[in-house]
């Protein structure tokens, strides 16, 4: 039987705009599954809304931390409702934090600002990451040319501050010392690879280095150190983030990518508190959902319901969550995870 082609991005908007009964019932012989439910929706809609609200009219979030890195990863959540920054509910917003993402790139292609800001090298990854995903819905010729140069400048920043060991630190490897850290190393990578998807070019020997690095990092059970100067300890938050990059770097057959998946399914499929250990839960599972959902329905859905309903269940009244860092943080990392089947971020596309 042949079923009428459906159109993704109405059908979705139908689904943020509350319209859900509508339009699954538009959806021709879809297994129940995959249907989202209201909750969930409901859930999203509030949220996106909480972040739409805390913006300033200059196009950050006024956290006090990490500014770079959290209007990077708030405009991201916009952008995974299916807006971009000419077309939908939250192309306001998204715009405007593009603009401010674009004012805070420096003349050597640091995204940042290394005088308020210790660890930028999150806010620089986080930021190219959003950039590439604006870029290819950018219609704006000037514009395009614009990001296009703050994201090829970023790279080579990147580059040029990567470890010896083929990581990255908090700080260039200059500043920091030649130090390396996998939270850090893993930002970089997921932006590096949203830059090249965009048609950015990207060192092929970098992402090699970066490859290398999290395969030295790997211990005995499967699981990623810390950091390549002190291995013997598994982190489940930075495997899974490591696993997340892998993927995202075209890497799913190499001899170590098996025994890091039954690492982080042993420790975070059941939704426990190992992701909590270091107080990162929501970090953690941003990065693990990425992993699941690259499995395929079958392993997403199961778990895919459980993470929705424990993250629906813990939105405040004013349509934020809390926890370590800033609401804003905590807010935008559970709303890309709630909207990460829709498809509207090429990075987390299977």
């Amino acid at each position: 039987m042949n079923f009428p082609s459906i159109d993704r991005r109405r059908f979705l908007h139908a689904l943020a705009a509350g319209g859900c009964v509508a339009a699954a019932q538009a959806v021709p012989n879809t297994a129940n599954a995959a249907i989202p439910k209201p909750k969930w929706l409901e859930a999203i809609n509030r949220g996106l809304e909480y972040l739409a609200s805390k913006q300033s009219s200059r196009g950050q979030w006024n956290t006090t931390v990490y500014p770079t890195a959290m209007a990077a990863l708030s405009g991201t959540a916009l952008i995974a409702s299916g807006s971009t920054t000419t077309q939908g509910p939250y192309a306001r917003q998204i715009a405007r934090a593009a603009d401010f993402i674009i004012s805070k790139s420096r003349g050597n292609g640091l995204i940042g600002d290394p005088q308020t800001d210790a660890r930028y090298t999150y806010g620089h990854g986080f930021s190219m990451l959003f950039l590439s995903q604006v870029l290819g819905e950018e219609g704006l010729l000037d514009r395009r040319e614009e990001i296009v140069d703050v994201l090829s400048r970023a790279v080579q920043f990147s580059g040029n501050a990567q470890t010896a060991a083929g990581g990255w630190g908090y700080v260039s490897a200059k500043e920091g010392n030649d130090f390396d850290e996998g939270s850090t190393t893993i930002t970089q990578v997921q932006g590096l690879r949203g830059c090249r998807n965009a048609g950015i070019p990207v060192s092929g020997e970098v992402i090699e280095k970066a490859k290398e690095y999290i395969y030295r990092c790997q211990n005995p059970d499967g699981g990623i150190s810390y950091s390549s100067r002190q291995t013997g300890s598994s982190r489940p938050a930075i495997t899974a983030a490591a696993l997340a990059a892998l993927y995202n770097a075209g890497d799913y057959d190499s001899e170590q990518v098996p025994e890091m998946l039954a690492y982080t399914k042993e420790s975070l499929h059941d939704l426990g508190d190992a992701g909590a250990a270091f107080g990162h839960w929501h970090y953690t599972y941003l990065y693990y959902s990425q992993v699941v959902y690259r499995q395929g329905d079958q392993e997403w859905f199961p778990f895919r319901d459980r993470l929705y309903d424990r993250i629906s269940a813990e939105q405040q009244p004013d349509g934020s969550w809390t926890g370590p860092i800033h609401p804003v943080y905590i807010t935008a990392c559970n709303l890309t995870m709630l909207q990460l089947d829709r498809g509207f971020l090429p990075i987390y596309q299977r």
